[in-house]
Parts: structure tokens; sequence; C-alpha cells
């Protein structure tokens, strides 16, 4: 994260959102830091719901050998499950991602109340793929994945074959596929409305709406959960908000940091299911679960939003 960019939400949670870090952490603030529930929303092909907010692993769980940022990212975890929170996102591309989430977990011994998404590159062959899996399952010390995604699709023709294959055999609960390049949008369409998967995962901020025109609608009438990636846009939506204050009406949706602001935004689109923000700090998690909470922005709010937005230089 960029440090001038860390400073500053650091400061903005101190003014607020860090008040609910105090109460998790043990303060008697803690029933009224929980009273209101993380929002959960269903998985459409199922009806097993869901919390709305969860957490991305890329970057910021990839070490080796670093007990600072063990204990700091096992309390993240810790939070995630305090506030309500279960999802969370990896992938074996993620260097060593899934390894420290499978050391975090077993060391929390909380794997039942976590719901654990990782990948495989879709373009593997079937020894590969399955090779891929079973490292996946090694690493996170688990017997089986709640949501299996084939990772980064481009081809138009991918099916889902070895993916239902595991979800027969138990290895998964659900399966879906991801994209984050727009060049290849135009393919997944075509695999998205052929194929008709449990989750769908994209790219999608404030800044980056691209989605909006065909794949999240598309993916709300193939019945997918959708779970949106890079929510901050790797920071540049915090680089952009700068130095400025929060516009006056975010109080009416209970907003109190750029954070929240930029989640809800995202969480009201009416396709998404839950959005995995990349979450390094105790706190950040706990102030990114707060936009999980209360009222979520009506279509004339969204677009009071876009309006400020596109007015920052």
């Amino acid at each position: 994260m960029d440090h001038s960019v860390d400073v500053q939400r650091r400061r903005l949670l101190a003014a607020g959102a860090g008040s609910a870090f105090a109460a998790l952490a043990g303060s008697p603030g803690l029933a009224s830091a929980a009273e209101a529930a993380l929002i959960t929303r269903p998985i459409p092909h199922s009806g097993e719901r869901i919390p709305i907010v969860g957490i991305g692993t890329a970057v910021i769980f990839d070490f080796e050998n670093d007990a600072e940022k063990f204990a700091q990212r096992r309390e993240v975890i810790r939070n995630l499950v305090a506030g309500g929170g279960k999802l969370i996102d990896t992938a074996p591309a993620y260097g060593h991602a899934e390894d420290r989430l499978g050391d975090l977990v077993a060391d929390l011994g909380n794997r039942d109340k976590l719901f654990i998404a990782t990948k495989y590159r879709y373009s593997e062959d079937r020894a590969g793929a399955n090779a891929s899996l079973k490292r996946s399952l090694q690493r996170l010390k688990t017997d089986r994945i709640d949501l299996m995604q084939a990772w980064n699709v481009g081809d138009a023709n991918f099916d889902f074959g070895i993916l239902r294959e595991w979800k027969q055999q138990g290895l998964c609960r659900y399966v879906g596929m991801t994209t984050s390049r727009l060049k290849d949008y135009d393919a997944v369409a075509k695999v998205l409305g052929r194929e008709k998967p449990d989750f769908f995962q994209v790219n999608y901020s404030l800044g980056d709406r691209e989605a909006e025109s065909v794949l999240l609608p598309l993916a709300h009438d193939v019945g997918a959960a959708v779970l949106t990636a890079l929510p901050f846009g790797r920071n540049s939506l915090f680089r952009k908000s700068k130095g400025q204050p929060l516009p006056a009406f975010a109080a009416d949706l209970g907003v109190k940091s750029w954070a929240q602001f930029f989640l809800k935004f995202n969480l009201s689109h009416p396709s998404i299911t839950a959005v995995i923000p990349g979450t390094d700090k105790p706190e950040y998690m706990l102030d990114n679960l707060a936009a999980g909470r209360g009222p979520m922005p009506d279509a004339a709010m969204r677009r009071r939003m876009i309006e400020f937005w596109d007015t920052l230089g």
C-alpha cells in the first residue's frame, strides 16, 4: 500500500471507525459494535446466505518467515469472523498466500466458520488442474474448498467439465470463474451465458465501472453470485480522494470513511453478492465490515455518488 495513503486512512479511522476496533478488541463497547448485523445475501443456485464483506489475499498474504505480518494477518481474520464475516478469497498465483492462509486458519482453529475460495489456471490440462487442486487442499490444510474458480478465463470455449466433476466428488461446494482483464470480457460473457456458474468474480469499483454494461447484468440473469475484486482500484481511489472531505450526503448512509464510501457503492449494485477488498491491518478489516451494515445507496444515491466522484480531480 502507498505509505501516504496508508497514513491518511489511519487518521480517518482514528477519527471514527477506530472505535469499532476498540470494541471488538475487548472494551465494554463490544455489544454495541455487534448490534448491527453484517448483511448477508443468498447464493442464487443454493439459497445459502453469505456475508457481503470478505477479504482478498493477493500481495498482502504473500510472505514468509515474518512473525509481525503473521500476527497482524491473524488479527485481520479474527476480526473478520468476530464481525460476522467469513469469505476469504485466495489463489495459487498469489505466491505464498494459500500457505499463509492455511497456517493462519489452523492457528485460529476456525475453518468451520470460514467460506474459502481459491482458483486454478483455466488453461491447465486435466492432469495439471487436478495437481493444482491437490496442492491447494494441502496448502489450505482442508479436505474441501468452498468455492473453486477458474482463474482469469480468456477462452470463449472454456467449459466447466472438470470443475463440475470436483463438485460431484465433494472436493468443492461451488464452482465459478474470474476475470480481471477488459480484453477478455467478450469471451467471458460467452462462457458466463453458456455455463451459468455458481459464482462469478470480476473487478469493480467506483473508478472502474466497465463490468456494469454486460457482465454484471448477465451474471444476475444466469443466477451467478457475484464477487467483486479491487474495490479500491489498487488504492487508486484512495489516491484520488486524498485530502478530500467526504461529501455531506455520505452521512445519510452512516459512512465514516472513504473505504466505507467506496464499498457501499460497490455493494449497492443489484447484481453484486459480496466484495473482497485486500486488507492488511485489523482496524481496516473492521472499517470495511462497517460498510456491510446499515442502509445501502438506492439508484438515485448511486448516481449522486458517481457524479460527485467524477468531479474530483
